[in-house]
């Protein structure tokens, strides 16, 4: 109590100031001559014309910083409720899961490597004799490897309703396993953990990743921890979905069927735009100190606004429109520059809540891996040629040196940069199909929504248009092995969080499918 009191007077303190300062400037602006019609002012009147607004919500995050900086950690506790309607379960997961460590190097798409990782898992289910009924289930860019509850952790999990029982990842038939992504922080490597080279935080040291790296860190766990050879299928939505088929693409003979929700075979400008635009708000925090905060008061300002924006792109406008309309949390006060209209004490909260509850680097980096996520041909024959470099020069020892030649070719400045893209769309598209070919063989189940504005369905129909086209061009059949489902705006107007909302319409067809 004793703090929360002091905080709160040092903040009543600086508010003092900036309200003197602002007294100040009021004061000298009065003394200046006035342009237009004569009228009478008393210039020994030092208040200004009207009252200085109050920042309830800048005081808010101000003492949530004095709280991290003595030590101790806020709670979100906004106090207007928005939350009549479904919402992902999405909670820093503390206990239950399973930690995989492989003691061997994983070489990376883009050059670097991680001498040893880690892999956060959870199954269920019983995996049969044979080792033909193993599900792996990919998860998006927040998302712990806690999609369903179980006895070491009860809490419900981010797809609780879709794995179980007669579910549509039913555990009477299938071993199901989630992992958290490696780059992230619930359990596997990533920017928080630590580098055994030097035994410090990897922090911005860590190596930019891929989708594909990922997807060859989960299937080493697979092979080296269950045994398991080949998926009886890859599953996964948004980030997910990019990874579902990315297992499929990097094993295509070790995966029987894959199905891709509301994911992408290339990421898109926009949103590529979006996730640059929240990793800028994020790095702008003075707190992100270029990756090195561990040890002082995180970003969480920065990490609240990029969550925001996040969250405009998740949801959609039809469900906006019939929660919120344009109603004002408190209508009979006066309008604020501070959250006000209901929408935006929605944002406002989930900000809040998020801001604490993943890394801010492990943001930046699975954020950027899904942005360079392309299945391509070119894309992926360089990455492989890239990767194969790296462990050439590491097994012949002589990996630092290469780094540092690799770094130092050329200044940033003497780079040759364009402005305009440069192969047209029938030359991408082109070569999609035929970096897609090897998943064109599998059975593969596609879900787009119609109101995702971050995933757009286009993306979900270029999937299944290739991979159909790809059938019958590379491995002589018909296309009638790709499945394509599109959920109309009618059916759900969740937008991009439909994948972990709508049960039926979701579930209900990966049910069928597998």
């Amino acid at each position: 109590m004793l703090l929360r009191h002091s905080t709160r007077q040092a903040t009543k303190s600086s508010l003092l100031k900036i309200t003197n300062q602002a007294r100040l400037i009021s004061k000298s602006s009065s003394k200046r001559a006035v342009v237009g019609p004569s009228r009478t002012t008393n210039v020994a009147n030092t208040a200004p014309s009207n009252p200085a607004m109050s920042f309830p919500c800048l005081d808010k995050l101000q003492e949530k910083t004095d709280l991290l900086s003595n030590q101790h950690n806020p709670f979100d506790d906004t106090d207007i409720k928005t939350n009549e309607l479904p919402e992902p379960v999405y909670a820093r997961v503390q206990s239950g899961f399973k930690v995989f460590k492989s003691t061997e190097p994983l070489f990376l798409d883009y050059g670097g490597y991680l001498p040893e990782f880690e892999v956060a898992y959870e199954h269920w289910g019983t995996l049969n004799d044979d080792k033909t009924n193993a599900i792996l289930l990919h998860t998006g860019l927040s998302a712990s490897s806690h999609a369903k509850s179980q006895i070491e952790n009860e809490k419900p999990g981010w797809w609780e309703d879709f794995i179980g029982p007669d579910k549509p990842l039913d555990t009477n038939k299938f071993f199901v396993v989630c992992t958290n992504v490696v780059g992230g922080c619930y359990g596997s490597t990533g920017p928080s953990s630590v580098d055994p080279a030097n035994g410090e935080r990897y922090a911005t040291s860590f190596p930019i990743l891929s989708i594909s790296d990922m997807v060859r860190a989960q299937e080493r766990l697979m092979r080296e921890e269950f045994g398991v050879m080949n998926l009886y299928a890859s599953v996964g939505s948004s980030m997910g979905g990019m990874q579902s088929l990315a297992y499929a693409h990097e094993f295509p003979d070790r995966v029987n069927r894959v199905v891709s929700i509301s994911g992408c075979a290339r990421s898109h400008p926009y949103s590529i735009a979006m996730r640059h635009t929240q990793r800028q708000v994020l790095m702008s925090d003075p707190n992100w100190k270029r990756g090195y905060y561990y040890d002082s008061v995180p970003p969480h300002v920065g990490m609240k606004l990029a969550r925001e924006i996040a969250t405009v792109t998740y949801r959609s406008g039809p469900e906006w429109e019939i929660r919120f309309g344009r109603e004002r949390a408190k209508p009979t006060s006066g309008p604020a520059l501070c959250p006000d209209f209901l929408v935006e004490t929605y944002l406002d909260h989930q900000g809040n809540k998020f801001s604490l509850e993943y890394d801010p680097n492990s943001l930046l980096y699975v954020s950027k891996a899904m942005d360079l996520f392309d299945l391509g041909h070119s894309n992926r024959s360089l990455a492989k040629e890239k990767r194969s470099s790296t462990e050439s020069e590491y097994l012949k020892g002589v990996y630092d040196s290469f780094v540092a030649s690799e770094v130092c070719i050329k200044a940033p400045n003497d780079v040759e940069s364009i402005k305009r893209r440069t192969k047209t769309q029938e030359q991408e598209a082109d070569d999609l199909l035929r970096g897609m070919s090897p998943i064109a063989s599998k059975e593969v189940l596609v879900i787009g929504v119609k109101s995702d504005i971050l995933f757009p369905h286009w993306q979900q129909q270029e999937i299944a248009d290739v991979l159909k086209k790809g059938n019958i061009k590379f491995h002589g059949g018909d296309g009638s092995n790709i499945h394509h489902v599109e959920l109309s705006e009618e059916t759900s107007m969740y937008g991009h969080d439909t994948f972990l909302l709508d049960l039926e319409h979701v579930g209900g067809p990966i049910k069928r499918f597998l």
